[in-house]
């Protein structure tokens, strides 16, 4: 029988949102003067104030003001009216020196400097299970319901960005929903319901400026969102979708002035929409020494290269640590009895772990995570986004650094080769 799945995604305004670009934003100045930096970091938004606290061991100094409010002018709060501006708000830093008892796990002195000692040397920041997730319904193997609101919010901010004639009521803090209705053999038939919910400026009318938002995302949005797509996607949009746009009516009074924002509070927004499973541990303000970032990174690394493969339609990826322990624990593979090979999913695993090096600093390596890659993760997913080459610039008591850095390398689909020839595809 057909079945309705839903994903949401929220904007880079969102407060949630706001909190972890910040820390992001922060990781990456760290990483970008000092790639050792053990840094986790919370962020804390809401009317007029920004709470950092967390733990650090670093060698660099950063003006972690600055770097906070350029944040906050980039997302877009540069209005008074908005109670929460780059320029006024108050900033409180709590940060302090790591605890020297979780350091002594991560960084135990290797016997060399040669890969293995240096592999097996350091622990994983803490015990935990990490998920990585992939499907073929999209050519970004992310699953279609998350992937398309996504694409809804990335257009409205381009258009509040860049196209500002167009909405030009539109403020940073947005939200959106999308239902699809699947088939028995889990095949996407039809986009059922569309939901956004996006901050705006004062009417003087309220039923006018619900209906003209209502018009402008259907009329200006939703077309642009499915020009986007693949040509077989397109049906999916027919003119039976329900839409609920601004459902509860006003929505002037948004960001963290309209709702407080934590960092890590976004974590399926941030991974597959509900798809598949997530391990609990949030991702931004963590260096990747922490593996609920960098193991999380490297499972849908891992699930990506299956899928590509053409070993499954969809895989589910686990693997497990103990704290200041190199080899996890254990690595767990659940296909959903979509496999291409006549092997159960726990000898498909065996293989994977042969394959796939996932001691923590084996993953930092492979992945290139001591580069400041992170301040991109922070809106619109952590996962199915573009791999490619970028310059970044960072400023550092009065020095400038500018670095060249790969991003989303764990969306890169260089071990499809390897898996083919491992399972015989």
């Amino acid at each position: 029988m057909p079945y309705l799945f839903t994903s949401e995604s929220v904007s880079e305004g969102h407060p949630d949102k706001v909190a972890d670009q910040i820390s992001d934003a922060l990781i990456d100045n760290f990483l970008a003067f000092d790639p050792s930096s053990k840094v986790a970091c919370e962020t804390l938004v809401t009317t007029g104030q920004v709470v950092l606290a967390g733990e650090i061991k670093t060698d660099t100094y950063l003006d972690v003001q600055k770097i906070t409010r350029d944040v906050i002018r980039k997302i877009g709060y540069t209005k008074s009216e908005y109670m929460f501006e780059a320029n006024s708000c108050g900033i409180f830093s709590a940060l302090h020196d790591q605890s020297a008892d979780i350091n002594q796990g991560v960084d135990r002195k290797a016997v060399s400097e040669d890969f293995e000692s240096r592999a097996n040397a350091q622990g994983a920041g803490d015990q935990g299970m990490m998920f990585g997730y992939a499907t073929n319904e999209t050519d970004n193997y992310m699953p279609l319901p998350l992937d398309l609101a996504h694409a809804i919010l990335r257009e409205m901010s381009n258009i509040r960005n860049n196209e500002t004639e167009l909405m030009p009521y539109l403020r940073p803090d947005a939200k959106s929903q999308v239902t699809i209705e699947y088939s028995d053999d889990h095949q996407p038939i039809r986009i059922d319901t569309i939901v956004v919910s996006t901050q705006h400026d004062d009417f003087a009318d309220d039923e006018t400026m619900l209906a003209k938002i209502k018009e402008d995302i259907i009329n200006i949005v939703i077309p642009r969102v499915k020009a986007a797509q693949n040509v077989e996607l397109h049906s999916l949009f027919t003119g039976n979708i329900t839409y609920y746009i601004n459902p509860t009516g006003k929505f002037v009074i948004g960001g963290p002035h309209g709702d407080t924002g934590l960092t890590g509070r976004k974590i399926i927004v941030d991974t597959y929409g509900g798809k598949g499973a997530h391990g609990g541990g949030a991702f931004s303000g963590k260096d990747p020494s922490k593996v609920d970032r960098s193991a999380a990174y490297a499972t849908r690394h891992i699930a990506k290269n299956l899928v590509a493969a053409g070993l499954c339609d969809q895989v589910l990826v686990q693997v497990s640590y103990a704290i200041g322990v190199a080899k996890p624990c254990g690595l767990y593979v659940n296909t959903y009895g979509t496999a291409k090979v006549d092997l159960h999913d726990g000898e498909i695993a065996t293989k994977v772990e042969e394959l796939f090096d996932m001691r923590p600093y084996a993953i930092e390596q492979r992945l290139k995570l001591r580069n400041p890659i992170y301040s991109e993760t922070a809106a619109y997913g952590h996962m199915g986004r573009k791999n490619e080459i970028v310059k970044k610039t960072f400023g550092s008591n009065g020095h400038t650094k500018e670095v060249e850095v790969e991003l989303f390398t764990w969306e890169k689909l260089d071990f499809v080769d390897k898996v083919k020839e491992a399972f015989g595809l």
